[in-house]
């Protein structure tokens, strides 16, 4: 079932690159951005996350909590974010469970034929823990509207 506007937020429990649990009930007074991504180290996921990264001051400055969750472990996650110097916190869905109830899994990847990889999506929860914002990119190689992004964090601050 997806994930619409104006939903509560499904809850989710996830570990960072340190070792750290994250729950999304942990962020309530915070807006907070979801960003699944399919695989780290691939093209599009960098670029997008990068975009993030080098744009976090918005993020900030709009008092949102970023997070990057994909499928693969921990430890790849810290290799990853370690690398490409990402500032905010990546965090594993190794057993798909956040994918699944974000309705964000593929039953089979584009590519390679790989079942269980998340597709690239964005939730924008607000600080009572409501959707405001989803977006599921039709393709993998599709980046999020970063423009529409910025327009509901602004509409939740004012």
């Amino acid at each position: 079932m997806s994930i619409v506007k104006g939903q509560i937020a499904p809850a989710f429990s996830l570990y960072n690159t340190e070792k750290i649990k994250v729950t999304l009930y942990d962020h309530r007074g915070s807006n907070v951005v979801l960003l699944f991504f399919p695989l780290a180290f691939t093209g599009t996921c960098t670029k997008e996350l990068c975009n993030v990264r080098d744009n976090i001051a918005l993020y900030n400055n709009m008092h949102a909590t970023v997070f990057g969750i994909s499928i693969d472990s921990l430890f790849t996650l810290k290799k990853y974010k370690e690398e490409q110097g990402l500032n905010f916190d990546l965090l594993s869905d190794f057993n798909r469970q956040t994918a699944k109830e974000y309705d964000v899994l593929y039953d089979v990847f584009p590519s390679f034929e790989m079942q269980g990889v998340s597709k690239r999506a964005v939730f924008i929860i607000d600080k009572e823990g409501v959707v405001q914002y989803n977006e599921i990119c039709a393709v993998p190689s599709d980046l999020p509207d970063f423009e529409a992004m910025k327009k509901v964090l602004e509409g939740l601050n004012s």
